[in-house]
């Protein structure tokens, strides 16, 4: 069982020809050296590690870099509706720098809860299938996240024809910043992130 989280060597990242036990980089490569080389792979992988080479780029600029380089025009955004505000202005942003724009909110299409044996609410059901599809059908480039719901992104990315990445993610407690929980792990958050294990 791999655990790259807790390796001390990194032996993969730092040339050593000493690996740990379990380690993943040990496992035979030859599979993943032939998918990058077709061309949709390598191309993207090129451009990734081009990006990834900067370190002065917010995601936002890193996204529109990213679609420029790849020649996506037509962007599609997924967003939640707790993040319309940060939906509209992003929408702005991307028109701003020439890109067209398809964007659908998680509540599309207005149907009940009760479809996926919720109790019925006044509020409609989130629906990351309908927000792919329609992305689909509008035939965009690239598909962005914004604050999809865990699980309703997961669905969302199943059923998108276009390529994805995640511009933020809901964390309501931490102001969309997940890894917070993980800087405060040490201090007061630590009773509800490490609860104490019952004997």
């Amino acid at each position: 069982m791999f655990k790259c989280s807790a390796c001390k060597v990194q032996a993969c990242n730092n040339g050593l020809e000493k690996t740990p036990k379990n380690c993943a980089s040990t496992e035979d490569m030859t599979e993943v050296m032939e998918c990058y080389s077709s061309d949709e792979n390598y191309n993207f992988a090129q451009v990734a590690g081009m990006i990834a080479a900067k370190s002065d780029l917010t995601r936002i600029e890193e996204t529109m870099l990213f679609a420029e380089i790849n020649g996506y025009r037509k962007l599609g955004i997924a967003f939640c509706i707790s993040l319309s505000k940060e939906a509209e202005v992003i929408d702005r942003i991307f028109q701003h720098n020439g890109f067209q724009t398809v964007s659908v909110m998680c509540k599309a299409g207005g149907l009940s809860k009760e479809l996926i044996g919720m109790k019925k609410s006044p509020k409609p059901m989130c629906n990351p299938i309908a927000q792919a599809k329609l992305f689909n059908k509008a035939g965009t480039d690239l598909n962005i996240i914004i604050g999809l719901c865990i699980g309703h992104d997961s669905l969302f990315i199943k059923y998108s024809e276009a390529p994805i990445t995640v511009l933020a993610v809901k964390d309501r407690v931490l102001a969309h910043n997940p890894l917070g929980a993980v800087y405060l792990a040490d201090t007061f958050y630590k009773s509800k992130l490490f609860p104490p294990k019952e004997k």
